[in-house]
């Protein structure tokens, strides 16, 4: 009797929702998870494997995602891969088009202060993600897609919002962050990823020093909601010859002035940065 009721006492307890779930729902959004979280394209196999779902439903979940727009199928590999859709569902996340909009005259401030392209981004499962961009007027310039997905070991983004998260959100990110080397500069360890975070902290923005790419150079400062939690980043891209140690510390000013000023247009409740730009 002890023991059946010990057994009965260590059982984890269901949810009291648990009888309405819908199990295709589950596994659809589990698919959509696995993909939002993969730089490139998974193949069904590949899909069944991670997941440990039947191959048919697999497939009949990927070929719905793709009719709908939120999967994109490459003809040749048959392999799928999360489209630029899924942003509408992140950008609800953190203040719908709001946000877009709110960003707008700021990115052009910033890009016409700097001279650099200027970019927004947001966190979007264990990578970053563009969501828009108001591109330098240089000939030679950084531009990429919206929608683009870069990693939080190496971007200064992704620094400059992991550093300002809460410590069991920021954990959860960290311990799915693989330290793949991009160049001689990358981050390749967690000792000093958190070393990193702390200096970006300290001083109110981040660098990308030529880690995912010895070409350009990156300075972000984090964006923060009503309640205080960045939900997005400003940050200026250039060649590396431009975008250079010498000029980091102006660029940063820059980035945590405008940072700032979109922050205060979400409602925050302070400006947490006391720098203005020069």
């Amino acid at each position: 009797m002890n023991k059946r009721m010990t057994a009965q006492q260590t059982a984890p307890k269901k949810h009291p929702l648990d009888r309405y779930r819908v199990p295709i729902l589950d596994r659809t959004l589990d698919l959509l998870e696995l993909l939002s979280t993969q730089p490139g394209a998974l193949t069904v196999t590949e899909i069944t494997s991670a997941l440990k779902m039947p191959k048919n439903s697999v497939f009949r979940i990927a070929t719905t995602l793709t009719l709908r727009g939120y999967a994109e199928r490459d003809e040749d590999t048959k392999a799928y891969r999360a489209s630029g859709k899924l942003l509408s569902l992140g950008h609800a996340a953190v203040g719908g088009q709001r946000l877009v909009q709110a960003a707008s005259p700021v990115l052009l401030s910033l890009r016409n202060a700097s001279g650099e392209t200027a970019l927004l981004g947001t966190l979007a499962g264990s990578q970053g993600t563009v969501l828009d961009q108001v591109p330098s007027p240089l000939p030679v310039k950084v531009v990429v897609e919206i929608g683009h997905a870069f990693p939080l070991h190496t971007a200064a983004p992704a620094k400059a919002m992991l550093a300002y998260l809460d410590a069991g959100k920021q954990n959860a990110l960290i311990k799915r962050i693989k330290f793949t080397k991009h160049t001689q500069r990358t981050i390749t360890s967690l000792s000093a990823y958190m070393r990193e975070l702390k200096d970006v902290k300290a001083r109110g923005y981040a660098i990308d020093r030529g880690e995912e790419s010895d070409t350009f150079a990156c300075v972000a400062a984090p964006v923060f909601d009503h309640r205080g939690d960045p939900v997005a980043a400003l940050w200026v891209s250039g060649p590396s010859d431009r975008v250079r140690p010498s000029v980091f510390g102006k660029l940063g000013a820059m980035v945590k002035y405008h940072a700032a000023q979109l922050s205060l247009s979400l409602g925050s409740r302070g400006n947490p940065f006391t720098d203005s730009a020069s």
